[in-house]
């Protein structure tokens, strides 16, 4: 006999087991599944995000950057450190602790909650039926009122570099390197290349990063990307553009990667390979013939501005649906989600979605770039403020980077911030305030920011989109 649920929800990613604990805070009866399973053969929540993505890249990150910073930084500060070591082992300890903690503590929220938890595959069968595949053979059938389904993504494999996980590795591979490779390619220089890419790199492995395109960091803005790769692409952290890899062979301990660009075919040999091209949506074996559910071009499944697929009561959210694959969009598509099953209105403003890249000095930005505002032909201005002039910054020695904000040239409305500098992470969430406030550039510019901090830049580079900052000379008016 099928359990019976009003809410069923497949995959306990950052979309997913936010989903259902909302449903159940709601009052409704419900369900999760999911299939990840560790290697001591229990069964581990929070999907890719908490167990190989944004925690533990987080957690490596902060490592490698306090020895980068030991090795390089402290005796500005007038300390003096002798010969410091980098522990791999541990830093690698340290970051699956985190990883169990967090992972852990989602499972006492769902218990905590009230949501029934199913341990397997699960998969979606014609009218709101979902199977799941138990890792002993068996098989257990719910049967749903409504049916939330959050698999998530899995990396991109390329055909001329097949992953071995040992030489050549994709994004999970690289969080569990047992030393520092000398010689490390890293195929693709998006976030996720960009990140790993600086982990290693920091701990003294030669990095090389190869990527196809002939542009770097196309969805940020033009003047940051700009800034971004003159800071990063240097001896240790080499960023090749159009290089598009036609093949790899591993010899012995070693592979070779040959790859194309404008001066024709060439070779490089690196001790280690991530390929860190992209991510794309898991539904292999999650979606029945009479399911009802309708993929994309793409390969996503389809959905509407609130998530509702082709089939009433079936929804998807998170890295499985068109937009920006970030863990945070998902988390705010699961609450909305349920809101709607509740009996609620809700909607979601996916104009005013984070995007943040943890290298250091970290980038981030929201709304709209200078491209993209020229493009659709929308009268703008823009004002710009660098982390030099910054007292605050100065104090941290940490000096990289600058604020900059685009604002309608008649109604004076935020339409985008980008940030590329130290806790532009942090900086950001007030570019995401000011978007869904829908608040104007004078809103910014009449703020009281604390001093000495970080976020006066923001406020400086709103004063510039008018061409009054206080702490640079703006440029002479025409």
């Amino acid at each position: 006999m099928a359990h019976q649920f009003e809410v069923v929800v497949v995959g306990s990613g950052p979309a997913g087991y936010v989903a259902a604990i909302k449903a159940a805070q709601l009052g409704k009866k419900t369900a999760i599944v999911e299939k990840w399973v560790k290697e001591d053969g229990k069964t581990t929540w929070g999907g890719t995000c908490l167990n190989v993505g944004c925690i533990p890249s987080k957690a490596l990150l902060e490592s490698s950057e306090k020895y980068a910073q030991t090795l390089h930084e402290f005796d500005v500060h007038g300390i003096s450190v002798k010969s410091p070591k980098m522990d791999v082992a541990k830093m690698l300890a340290r970051k699956d602790g985190i990883v169990d903690q967090l992972t852990g503590g989602v499972a006492g929220l769902l218990k905590g909650n009230g949501v029934t938890s199913f341990e397997g595959k699960g998969s979606l069968k014609a009218n709101k039926v979902v199977e799941v595949a138990k890792h002993d053979g068996t098989v257990e059938t719910i049967q749903a009122e409504n049916v939330i389904l959050a698999m998530g993504s899995i990396p991109v494999e390329i055909p001329p570099t097949p992953t071995d996980g040992d030489i050549i590795v994709d994004s999970t591979g690289a969080l569990e390197f047992s030393e520092v490779p000398k010689r490390l390619g890293v195929i693709g220089a998006g976030v996720i290349g960009l990140e790993l890419g600086s982990v290693w790199a920091r701990l003294g492995s030669d990095v090389v990063v190869l990527e196809a395109m002939d542009s770097f960091l196309a969805a940020a803005d033009g003047a940051i990307s700009k800034d971004v790769y003159k800071h990063f692409n240097k001896p240790g952290f080499e960023i090749r553009l159009g290089a598009r890899v036609t093949g790899s062979t591993i010899k012995g301990k070693q592979v070779e990667v040959t790859f194309q660009d404008s001066e024709g075919e060439k070779t490089e040999i690196f001790d280690k390979l991530v390929v860190a091209v992209g991510r794309r949506p898991y539904t292999e074996g999650c979606l029945s013939d009479d399911s009802g559910v309708k993929l994309d071009e793409r390969g996503f499944i389809f959905v509407d501005d609130q998530c509702r697929t082709t089939v009433p009561g079936v929804y998807a959210i998170g890295d499985v649906v068109r937009g920006p694959m970030l863990a945070h969009k998902g988390s705010e598509e699961g609450i909305m989600v349920a809101e709607i099953i509740a009996g609620h209105n809700a909607k979601m403003n996916y104009d005013a979605i984070p995007s943040v890249i943890y290298t250091h000095p970290e980038i981030a930005w929201v709304g709209k770039t200078e491209e993209q505002l020229k493009a659709e032909g929308v009268d703008y201005k823009a004002g710009a403020f660098p982390f030099a002039a910054i007292g605050r910054a100065m104090a941290a020695n940490d000096t990289t980077g600058q604020v900059k904000i685009l604002a309608d040239a008649k109604t004076d409305r935020v339409l985008g911030m980008h940030i590329f500098g130290l806790g532009a992470s942090e900086m950001i969430a007030q570019g995401v305030i000011a978007l869904e406030f829908a608040s104007s550039a004078e809103d910014l510019q009449l703020t009281c920011f604390a001093h000495p901090t970080l976020s006066e830049a923001v406020h400086e580079a709103a004063l510039a989109v008018d061409n009054i900052a206080i702490h640079k000379v703006n440029r002479k008016k025409r």
